[in-house]
């Protein structure tokens, strides 16, 4: 039974009176697949996220330790706002829908995401958001847009440092750690960590498609270079013309003395 202070978006079971600790890994190795394993702080599995990268529809299930699909994540085609919705079971009806994910903005310094659960009709203030700092590898989900938070994550201590390539090369893995505040549901929390690290990754991976920060300052210096070698260009083909041109009155004096 769900508790005041209980946050059960999926699934009250989920949901645990002391704090918890979930390492979430994703192998580097399986091309072409957004395969991740979540496992609390004994080593035991608790959720496990199948489904390919490169699908049309984008759809990732989350299953329990024992493979009984909890929820469906399947992102939204052609949407500005990298729109997400996560559906009970492996449904995809609009009775089935629990919460939808998606950008806060277009453009933004730092990824910020906004959820609205499936009873908030017109979306006008969100449910929850998730407020990241990818950089420094770190984000934390909040209640709204208040300071009150329900997980931190940041990346694996094994990992720490720096977060290489040489040490991803041998380690084979991405690894988050998640700590996860008391009576909140630990699979809405690992629901949102796959949502962000997807929208994420597919910003590294398509730079077209960027929305945020580093997006429009590669665009914006794109421009600069464009028109300050327009600049050069057009300076250039003046000064040219300028030396090139030899008026001949030398030539018309030679012929009016002859």
């Amino acid at each position: 039974m769900k508790t005041k202070d209980e946050i059960a978006v999926i699934n009250p079971n989920f949901s645990i009176p002391l704090p918890v600790d979930l390492t979430i890994t994703k192998s580097i190795w399986q091309i072409g697949h957004g395969n991740l394993v979540v496992k609390n702080s004994d080593g035991n599995i608790m959720f496990k996220i199948e489904g390919s990268i490169f699908s049309f529809n984008g759809t990732r299930v989350m299953s329990d330790a024992v493979g009984a699909p909890i929820v469906t994540l399947r992102k939204k085609i052609f949407s500005v706002f990298d729109t997400w919705k996560v559906f009970r079971g492996e449904g995809q009806d609009k009775r089935d829908l629990i919460f939808i994910v998606e950008r806060a903005s277009i453009f933004q310094m730092k990824t910020k995401l906004a959820v609205f659960l499936a009873e908030n009709k017109y979306e006008d203030v969100c449910d929850y958001t998730v407020q990241t700092s990818w950089f420094e590898r770190s984000c934390q989900v909040n209640v709204g847009d208040s300071s009150t938070k329900l997980a931190q994550v940041c990346i694996s201590k094994t990992n720490m440092r720096k977060n290489s390539w040489l040490d991803r090369l041998f380690s084979g893995e991405d690894r988050f750690e998640v700590m996860v505040y008391p009576n909140v549901d630990c699979a809405f929390i690992v629901a949102l960590i796959v949502i962000l690290d997807e929208i994420v990754s597919n910003s590294r991976r398509s730079p077209k498609h960027k929305c945020n920060g580093g997006g429009v300052f590669s665009s914006l210096f794109l421009i600069v270079c464009f028109f300050f070698f327009f600049f050069l260009k057009h300076r250039q083909n003046r000064d040219t013309t300028f030396f090139c041109f030899h008026p001949t009155p030398q030539r018309d004096n030679l012929n009016y003395y002859s």
